[in-house]
């Protein structure tokens, strides 16, 4: 083939702000994933709170 053509597809990579920008959206998104099951985890997998039933009030002691 004249010119230096190669078939097939060849994409351009991208600029070095994408490459930044993705990297930082993609760990900020990582860090509020992880922030909010430190903060949510425990009703994510079922422990709902309402389930304890040693601090509902009982003032007169008895156990269910």
């Amino acid at each position: 083939m004249a010119g230096g053509y190669s078939p097939g597809f060849h994409p351009h990579l991208p600029g070095a702000g994408y490459n930044f920008l993705a990297k930082a959206l993609g760990a900020s998104m990582w860090f509020f994933i992880f922030y909010r099951a430190r903060k949510d985890g425990a009703k994510l997998l079922g422990n709902h709170g309402f389930d304890d039933h040693h601090g509902h009030g009982d003032s007169h002691g008895a156990h269910h």
